[in-house]
């Protein structure tokens, strides 16, 4: 390529203002590389490509955009604060809401690398450009040099020579000595950015390229393919949601909330550690987009209350609020464009409203779709008590020792058994907990077995012709005492005597329970009056067990 005129350009801002802003106000690669492309956007280019060489430590970005002349150059580019939105142009020539805003995100380039250099040229034109070389930048900052005395330096035609072939107009920005802070692997970079510039995925007019190939749905495909359920709001069209979330176990959901002033999607994972992006300390969450750009990333952050619950953990999607940068309203973001500002009232207001309006109702809908496919629900949902949670749980634990059987009807079977197992499980348990704590009061109280010596006598024998008929040498009990060869009924009379004629009311209950409790002790199914039947009798049961314990007898 031919070399650009030498031209004297300067940056029209302080040098150390110019540092505080641009070098050490952006913190995250994805927001850097989001102003390139932004600004791609917002003159109007069809594609951008991005070249990454890890082995000699650069980067580059390429647009077909409209490009700059030397004027556009020096009183735009490096004007810092040069907006069109101040000239009162909210859309670019090919209509597209303008994404940038206050006109310093440009400077965010300098913060990714040693060396910046870029060149651009209008159709037609020739290329202009210059060299930010950030040691010689720290030399006129701590030289307290004016910025009429940082000239950028020239660029180096030959790092541009591979790039520059059938490229009619735009711009072209290389990044020398790439900062330690984003060598991530290409296919993390490829994913975040089929995250986060979701317009490249959607609009046909815009694509973005990593060396050479574009990137696509096929960079997200694992996260489509681990999803399990979605919520589509306020009728968001969004060919993700309807193309490739092919492995649903329900078709998508809708939230129609005329108070949510936003669009967007949200949806569930099969586990958490799916949400985690390979090579990368980062997570998918529910990001904030405004006009088509990423503003927010996961701001469940903002809702502490809510981001601690066991179904945030599982929640991805986007929440596109366009309303907040409509020109009209004062600017909600913060100035390195990585964020809001924290106490907007509109994106409080729009908080609010996610939680009060959208994510409860998710919640309530998830966990109990959650629970019908025999998975992991939120355990603090009233919904469905932790006892038929666990007992489910444990019921899909056991069950996975028959996955191999070769018979189709078993899954269906052992799903037919799940609504007892959520009963029956836990009625075991409490059997276990009440008789056995029953046992130990008796124990305790020195209270005389003689009354029940024969029930002793016949269980132990019973026992031991088992054990003869079923050659078995074992002890079968922990302990021989004879309190083990008693069920609830002997306790009961045992723990609360006959008294003037009248049984207390654990042998009261005992009677309407022990029926029903052997039942279960068999591994039968209830009926529902039983199951009916048996919580209210043991919860009296339960009560008096208590009693004993604490001595109100």
């Amino acid at each position: 390529m031919k070399q650009p005129p030498n031209d004297s350009f300067q940056f029209e801002i302080s040098l150390s203002v110019l540092n505080h802003l641009g070098r050490s106000l952006y913190r995250n690669f994805i927001t850097v590389l989001g102003e390139a492309v932004s600004n791609a956007w917002d003159a109007d280019a069809k594609n951008v490509w991005i070249y990454i060489n890890r082995d000699e430590n650069y980067f580059l970005i390429k647009d077909d955009g409209d490009g700059m002349d030397a004027a556009d150059f020096r009183e735009k580019f490096l004007n810092v604060g040069y907006s069109k939105r101040q000239e009162g142009k909210f859309k670019s020539d090919g209509e597209r809401p303008f994404i940038g805003a206050k006109g310093i995100g440009k400077l965010a380039l300098l913060s990714c690398a040693n060396i910046i250099s870029i060149i651009s040229k209008k159709e037609g034109g020739d290329y202009i450009g210059g060299v930010i070389d950030n040691s010689g930048l720290d030399n006129a900052i701590k030289e307290q040099l004016k910025p009429s005395q940082y000239n950028l330096g020239q660029v180096d035609t030959a790092i541009f020579d591979p790039f520059v072939e059938n490229h009619e107009k735009g711009t072209i920005i290389h990044f020398a000595g790439v900062k330690e802070s984003i060598k991530n692997t290409i296919p993390h970079l490829r994913k975040l950015i089929a995250l986060y510039f979701r317009f490249t995925l959607i609009d046909e007019d815009f694509t973005i390229y990593v060396n050479d190939e574009p990137v696509s749905f096929a960079d997200i495909e694992d996260l489509a393919n681990s999803t399990q359920f979605v919520w589509v709001i306020n009728g968001l069209g969004d060919v993700y949601v309807d193309k490739h979330l092919t492995n649903l176990k329900k078709d998508a959901a809708t939230i129609n909330d005329a108070t949510f002033n936003a669009t967007g999607f949200i949806a569930s994972v099969e586990k958490p550690r799916l949400l985690k992006i390979a090579g990368s300390e980062e997570k998918v969450g529910i990001d904030l987009f405004v006009n088509g750009r990423l503003r927010e990333k996961d701001i469940l952050k903002h809702l502490p209350d809510f981001s601690t619950r066991f179904v945030a953990s599982y929640l991805y999607g986007q929440i596109h609020c366009d309303a907040l940068d409509d020109g009209t309203k004062e600017d909600a973001f913060t100035s390195s464009r990585e964020g809001i500002v924290a106490d907007n009232k509109e994106f409080s207001d729009l908080l609010d409203s996610l939680k009060e309006n959208i994510l409860e109702q998710i919640t309530n809908e998830w966990d109990a779709w959650r629970f019908e496919i025999d998975e992991t629900g939120d355990e603090d949902n009233p919904q469905n008590s932790k006892k038929a949670r666990f007992a489910r749980g444990l019921l899909k634990e056991s069950a996975g020792d028959y996955s191999e059987v070769e018979n189709d009807d078993i899954s269906e079977w052992i799903k037919d058994l799940r609504t007892d197992a959520e009963f029956n499980v836990p009625t075991y348990v409490d059997c276990f907990l009440s008789e056995n704590l029953v046992r130990r009061y008796l124990s305790e109280s020195n209270i005389s077995l003689a009354p029940e010596q024969a029930e002793i006598t016949k269980w132990r024998n019973a026992e031991t012709r088992g054990k003869a008929a079923g050659n078995l040498q074992i002890n079968i009990r922990h302990s021989n005492d004879d309190l083990y060869y008693l069920s609830m009924l002997p306790l009961a009379r045992l723990a609360e005597p006959m008294r003037g004629g009248t049984p207390d009311r654990l042998l009261t209950d005992e009677k309407q329970f022990t029926p029903i409790r052997n039942a279960v002790m068999h591994t039968a199914r209830l009926s529902d009056e039983a199951k009916r039947k048996l919580t209210t009798v043991y919860d009296n049961v339960k009560a008096r067990v208590r009693n004993l314990l604490s001595g109100n007898v």
